[in-house]
């Protein structure tokens, strides 16, 4: 079986999936667990809205999670690949889980050192656990700055991404800290090219976009091409991002 939050991370085959999907979408409630004048500690339920997250604790002076502010998915989805922006991550402000553990059945804690954050991982990907719930840790800050980050990330979210069309968010993995997935395309000529319905958005090409009636295979296709393009340039391997499900 699989687990599926929201699904914004996802590229599912158009045929009939071979395994049971199991939705978090009902486990989507938070509770302040401590708060005094300058920390909150605050559980969030695997199904709630990462970005509704943000902006709740936000407009109650809050800080830590504004990065997250337009980052589509689950608070699970987040935790569960260390998703991350603007020099922000998961791991930055996780305290601590609740999981079922696979294995044994048992109702479990793993605190942010047993979670083994790394760039896009953690160990929850190894598959031995259904996340059920997260603590974080925030920082009492002024809400005129606390609004001003809110403010800048969103608008470069709408001025450098293709967040108004399909897609499932950043294409691939950056390989190393100073190699620009999306730079490197588009200096390959690679802006705008298409294969079926599925794009390399014109935007921001480190997106792959959904111009309408895009299959799987365009999709996959479109991003071995790329692969295949950068390994024979640079001779680097890109690793695709999203879960592929087929």
């Amino acid at each position: 079986f699989r687990i599926i939050g929201q699904g914004t991370n996802l590229i599912v085959s158009d045929e009939p999936l071979k395994f049971v999907v199991l939705s978090t979408k009902y486990l989507n409630k938070m509770n302040f667990e401590e708060k005094n004048n300058m920390d909150l500690i605050v559980e969030a339920q695997s199904g709630m809205s990462l970005s509704a997250l943000s902006f709740l604790l936000s407009e109650d002076g809050y800080s830590g999670l504004e990065f997250a502010c337009g980052i589509p998915g689950s608070v699970g989805g987040g935790v569960y690949m260390n998703a991350g922006a603007y020099d922000g991550e998961m791991k930055d402000v996780v305290v601590e889980t609740t999981v079922l553990d696979l294995k044994d059945g048992k109702v479990k804690t793993l605190n942010k050192g047993d979670l083994e954050f790394g760039y896009r991982t953690s160990i929850l990907q190894e598959g031995s656990f259904i996340l059920l719930s997260t603590k974080f840790l925030l920082k009492k800050d002024e809400l005129k700055r606390i609004k001003s980050k809110l403010i800048d990330f969103s608008t470069r979210r709408w001025e450098k991404q293709p967040i108004d069309l399909p897609s499932a968010g950043s294409i691939f993995k950056r390989p190393k800290p100073d190699f620009f997935v999306g730079t490197t395309i588009e200096n390959l000529g690679l802006k705008g090219f298409s294969i079926g319905e599925a794009q390399i958005s014109t935007k921001h090409a480190g997106f792959i976009i959904n111009k309408g009636n895009a299959t799987f295979k365009d999709v996959i296709l479109l991003i071995e091409y790329v692969k295949r393009i950068v390994k024979d340039k640079y001779n680097v391997e890109l690793q695709v991002e999203p879960e592929i499900w087929e």
